[in-house]
């Protein structure tokens, strides 16, 4: 009750005080790429019930000559990648807070496919609300391997307290200052995560 709490009250409070930055987002997005402003994609929250995941669009829709998507890296434009490394193409996921399908911090909510593919172990993500920020993103970000975050994940979850989000939060304002960690060379983010060796889960995804 107390976590839901604070997510209420900081969620409330970031999207009127970061209204601005929000607008001005969204007019920079619509100016250079055009519509829809928001990327919308399905993800995994609580034991695993699927929810709209809210972000700010930063890629363009390109493809190839057979009409298939062009590699994500590829895609990404400026002004995504400033977006990006400033982390504003989060910043709607207060919604998703307010709505009490994510919170301030938890385990990032990936892609639904990847459900099937983790150890029972790396699953325990699972067991609390995806976050906007958490142990992971202040630890290293996507400079990590999976293996690693799914690690972070795991120990988050045993060992959550109000301390250990008001840290993460607090850590989370440094390492957007930094910038650094946002993505793995060669990909606007990380490479698709496809199981840890070992696991069975995987060959059937």
């Amino acid at each position: 009750m107390a976590k839901r709490t604070l997510d209420i009250a900081a969620a409330s409070g970031g999207l009127a005080l970061l209204g601005p930055a929000l607008g001005a987002t969204a007019l920079a997005i619509r100016a250079t790429m055009g519509r829809p402003v928001f990327f919308r994609q399905e993800r995994p929250g609580r034991h695993g019930r699927p929810f709209v995941l809210l972000k700010f669009r930063t890629m363009a829709d390109g493809r190839d000559a057979d009409g298939r998507l062009l590699p994500d890296e590829q895609r990404l434009t400026r002004i995504g990648r400033l977006i990006r490394s400033l982390s504003l193409d989060e910043l709607p996921q207060l919604w998703n807070v307010l709505e009490g399908e994510m919170s301030l911090v938890g385990p990032r909510p990936l892609l639904m496919q990847y459900l099937s593919r983790y150890t029972p172990e790396q699953a325990r993500r699972q067991e609390v609300l995806p976050g906007i920020t958490g142990w992971a993103q202040v630890n290293g970000r996507n400079a990590l391997s999976w293996e690693e975050k799914f690690r972070m994940d795991v120990w988050y979850v045993d060992n959550w307290s109000l301390w250990l989000d008001a840290k993460i939060l607090g850590l989370t304002l440094l390492r957007v200052l930094d910038r650094r960690g946002i993505s793995r060379p060669g990909h606007a983010t990380m490479p698709e995560f496809f199981g840890t060796s070992g696991n069975t889960g995987s060959e059937a995804a």
